[in-house]
């Protein structure tokens, strides 16, 4: 296993490393998140072709992974078409003056890298296990990962045609799914995640790989998720009611 995760992270600094250049040559650093979904991809393919046999459940577990990557990079890719840097990442920019190359390379990429390594961790479990008959934690695992990613599609869709309109400029989304979880998007990739890992409970030592989804699940509570875009509205008072009446990330009623 040390092998293959040690393989795994060669592969991920190569991939990352791509997305590097391409960072120089378009002058733009946010390309890194059009990479983190393809990513996973990388991971799930190279822990597969590593594996002694491809399971059923490896196959399936992989497929989900490149459905999921495959829709995120091409929703973000077409977000940030025609548009300039993200803010974000711009602001970086700014901040880190002369060093912006080397820290650009440490601190979002190779960064970038081996968070998504360990949030992969629960698809390498299942990819390298032998083949196992399937248990109702395989069941429920792939509806939870069903929901997940359905809620955070359909939620990047109805933000994207909201944006479209112009008539919404300078408005705050708050119907469709975003009258419930002022972020359900968020809340989507947490749960598929989570979905993941059900499934990798069926694979021995699956359960080992609870780092994943607790990873995800902290970085978009507490790090670069929910509080860093935010803190864009902190002075918006249409985004304070908003904030005053909607939860922040489980789906719940409105308050009144």
């Amino acid at each position: 296993m040390l092998i293959v995760f040690f393989i795994i992270v060669c592969t991920v600094i190569a991939y990352m490393t791509v997305w590097f250049v391409v960072s120089l040559l378009k002058q733009r650093n946010d390309v890194a998140d059009v990479a983190w979904g393809p990513g996973f991809i990388v991971v799930a393919i190279t822990s597969s072709v590593m594996a002694t046999e491809l399971t059923l459940r490896a196959l399936i577990v992989t497929t989900m992974v490149l459905i999921w990557g495959i829709r995120l990079a091409l929703h973000i890719a077409s977000r940030h078409a025609g548009k300039p840097e993200d803010e974000r990442y711009a602001a970086w920019r700014r901040e880190w003056g002369s060093t912006v190359t080397i820290r650009s390379f440490l601190q979002v990429f190779m960064l970038q890298g081996i968070l998504l390594t360990i949030i992969s961790i629960p698809v390498v479990m299942i990819n390298t296990a032998p083949s196992l008959p399937f248990t109702p934690l395989d069941i429920i695992g792939i509806s939870v990962w069903l929901a997940g990613f359905t809620f955070e599609a359909v939620s990047d869709r109805q933000l994207k045609q909201f944006v479209k309109n112009p008539t919404n400029r300078g408005k705050i989304m708050t119907g469709g799914l975003w009258r419930f979880s002022r972020h359900p998007n968020y809340f989507g990739e947490v749960t598929l995640w989570w979905g993941i890992y059900i499934v990798s409970l069926s694979v021995p030592g699956g359960w080992m790989s609870i780092i994943g989804p607790i990873m995800i699940t902290f970085l978009i509570l507490k790090v670069s998720g929910i509080p860093m875009l935010e803190k864009a509205f902190e002075e918006n008072p249409d985004f304070q009611q908003y904030k005053r009446q909607t939860s922040a990330f489980f789906p719940l009623p409105p308050k009144s």
